[in-house]
């Protein structure tokens, strides 16, 4: 999989890492670290010309695939996806999870859980069946898509810069546990930055109440 997606991006640019995202933004299992690492290892080569403009579009990929998920949720329901999700992927232990964590915690979930593997994938089908708006919806996974491809593609990036001649096996190995050292700390960061939008928000609404 690995050497095919390399190869992919290779030959197509961009065009594969739009399609590579979109693809593990909806339920079709596909690692994000297997796209968005070895694409900043290439833009720090040269082999791609830009690492901004690949995080650009991995955030519309995303998007793209999340809204698969949405309206998959939106059009069949839960009890379908309980019952028939494992044909499309969709195991009911990791969609109870997403499920529970979206009523319980609500729409900015869908920001911070694009940080959480396994769970990044499926927050778009709670928020589908609740049929939450598209506008915040839209919003907040960008946001958390945007965070996540720019981490691993910074990642990319610096080890692109700093390494020698390495296979792009070791590549994402060295990259995805550089990822997963810093994640409880983007967790907790997008958490607080979570916290800070509903205080505003709350304050906001509490004076234009008056």
């Amino acid at each position: 999989m690995l050497d095919a997606t390399i190869q992919f991006i290779q030959n197509y640019g961009y065009l594969m890492i739009f399609v590579f995202m979109a693809v593990e933004s909806s339920f079709i299992p596909f690692p994000s670290e297997i796209v968005m690492i070895p694409a900043g290892f290439m833009a720090a080569r040269g082999e791609i010309s830009s690492a901004c403009l690949a995080v650009a579009v991995a955030i519309l990929g995303s998007i793209l695939g999340a809204y698969v998920n949405y309206c998959l949720a939106l059009w069949v329901g839960r009890p379908f996806l309980e019952k028939y999700g494992k044909y499309f992927f969709i195991k009911p232990e990791p969609l109870a999870e997403a499920c529970r964590i979206f009523n319980r915690y609500g729409s900015a979930t869908t920001f911070v859980c694009r940080l959480i593997p396994v769970i990044r994938q499926l927050i778009s089908i709670p928020a589908g069946i609740s049929r939450m708006a598209l506008v915040p919806f839209t919003f907040f996974t960008a946001l958390g898509a945007g965070i996540w491809s720019a981490i691993l593609c910074a990642i990319g990036y610096a080890l692109g810069k700093s390494a020698g001649d390495i296979a792009y096996a070791d590549l994402v190995a060295q990259g995805k546990a550089m990822a997963q050292h810093h994640l409880p700390a983007v967790i907790l960061i997008a958490a607080a930055l979570v916290g800070a939008y509903y205080l505003v928000h709350r304050l906001v609404a509490k004076c234009c109440s008056r």
